[in-house]
């Protein structure tokens, strides 16, 4: 081929890959910026529900994070299904039912249906993560899938940015409206979105490239050609299973989960504590490690797609963010210093997650990836139980965090080493 083929081939491949940019990234985002944001809802919830409702702090811990028991649980046979049901219709089911469970979460009334409720949601979101990353395996090559990892799992941050100020604002604003506290209001409004969303996603979202109509047939074939790279690793899911380093995999994620979900549930009481008494106030300040995770996601993933590296990419920011944890405990009474510490700690982590899932699909193809991906996911997910939790013990046993952080330090620490040491097969 000549240079001036080349040339052309790889305009024609960006040109491609920008058109699909705009058509799939942006919904797969909204998608999933609400996933998140109906997961962490409670923690600003927890501020006036605690005490209308006479929540422990270890209750509050528990309730936040059984949502994770019930995605563990069902998360394996939704995404072993999807690629039999297809992407459009197990997304349009997934977001329908959760946007019913997270604005029916403002009928709870005691500690109970708050379990069984959060529990419930984790039922109906059960493989919409790991389906993602599926489907986007189904669109984008290696080189480019680390980036757009990050361009849809930035939208954990961006629920986080939206989440804070629109939660602090509708609490504040609707308190009383109705007959109903303003912590039902925002389970209400934030839980609605989802439900029409569900029903765009059978018109916006085609299950793979040859049921794109809004691709020429060249273009089909171009896509199909990046995506479809020989293989030898074309798996079933059952031996997909045996592999062990799909268990190291799981545990690694188990420890960027774990302190990722303590922070995301406990952030808003964790700054409380620092003298933060004004609701809206609270919520801007929650804002922003948010805003710092959202640039760090998208910096580690064009990163690692240049250099084609993953394990240092998560693993690194995984220790820093051990060591930024740690050092938290050391800056208790001290809003700034608090803060600042958080939200560096935030980026690492997220920059660490965002990383850590271009690893899975370089090496899982085939049917068997849909099934691969959300065992990883499954095992390690459960960390998100476990991170609330513990904080929840350890501040009523104690009466601070400091316990819990050093943790959730630990925790990320292990998983930085996990990655290093775990060379064979992750690249």
């Amino acid at each position: 081929m000549s240079a001036i083929q080349t040339l052309r081939a790889e305009d024609a491949v960006s040109s491609l890959y920008s058109k699909l940019n705009w058509r799939l990234l942006p919904f797969l985002v909204t998608c999933y910026m609400f996933a998140y944001l109906d997961r962490v809802n409670v923690g600003f919830a927890k501020l006036q529900m605690q005490s209308e409702l006479g929540f422990s702090d270890a209750a509050y811990g528990v309730g936040a994070g059984i949502f994770f028991l019930g995605y563990v649980l069902f998360e394996i046979p939704s995404n072993l299904m999807l690629p039999k049901v297809g992407a459009r219709k197990t997304f349009s089911r997934i977001l329908v039912l959760w946007g019913i469970t997270s604005a029916c979460m403002l009928f709870v009334r005691n500690v109970p249906m708050f379990y069984a409720m959060r529990f419930l949601l984790g039922v109906f979101e059960a493989g919409f993560a790991p389906g993602m990353i599926y489907y986007l395996s189904r669109w984008y090559g290696p080189a480019r899938m680390a980036r757009a990892i990050a361009v849809v799992f930035v939208a954990g941050p961006i629920g986080g940015i939206v989440g804070g100020p629109l939660s602090a604002w509708l609490m504040s604003t609707f308190s009383g409206v109705g007959g109903l506290a303003g912590w039902q209001w925002m389970f209400l409004v934030e839980g609605l979105p989802c439900i029409v969303l569900g029903v765009l996603t059978l018109f916006v979202l085609s299950n793979r490239p040859s049921e794109a109509k809004w691709l020429s047939a060249d273009e089909q074939r171009l896509l199909e050609s990046e995506v479809s790279a020989p293989t030898t690793h074309d798996h079933s899911f059952r031996a997909v299973a045996k592999n062990p380093r799909i268990y190291v995999l799981a545990l690694a994620y188990f420890c960027i989960i774990f302190p990722i979900y303590a922070i995301s549930f406990w952030l808003p009481t964790l700054l409380k504590d620092q003298g933060v008494a004004d609701t809206m106030r609270l919520g801007w300040y929650v804002a922003i490690p948010y805003v710092a995770a959202a640039f760090s996601m998208y910096f580690a993933g064009r990163r690692s797609d240049r250099l084609n590296e993953r394990r240092y990419h998560s693993a690194v920011p995984a220790f820093v963010g051990a060591l930024l944890l740690a050092s938290t405990i050391f800056t208790n009474g001290n809003l700034f210093l608090t803060l600042t510490t958080l939200t560096l700690a935030t980026a690492m982590m997220w920059m660490a997650y965002t990383v850590f899932w271009a690893i899975p699909p370089e090496y899982i193809k085939g049917p068997a990836a849909a099934g691969g991906i959300a065992l990883i996911n499954t095992i390690g997910l459960s960390g998100g139980f476990w991170g609330p939790a513990v904080i929840g013990w350890t501040k009523a046993a104690t009466g601070n965090m400091h316990a819990g952080l050093l943790v959730m330090a630990g925790m990320a620490a292990i998983a930085s080493v996990v990655l290093i040491t775990s060379k064979r097969g992750i690249h």
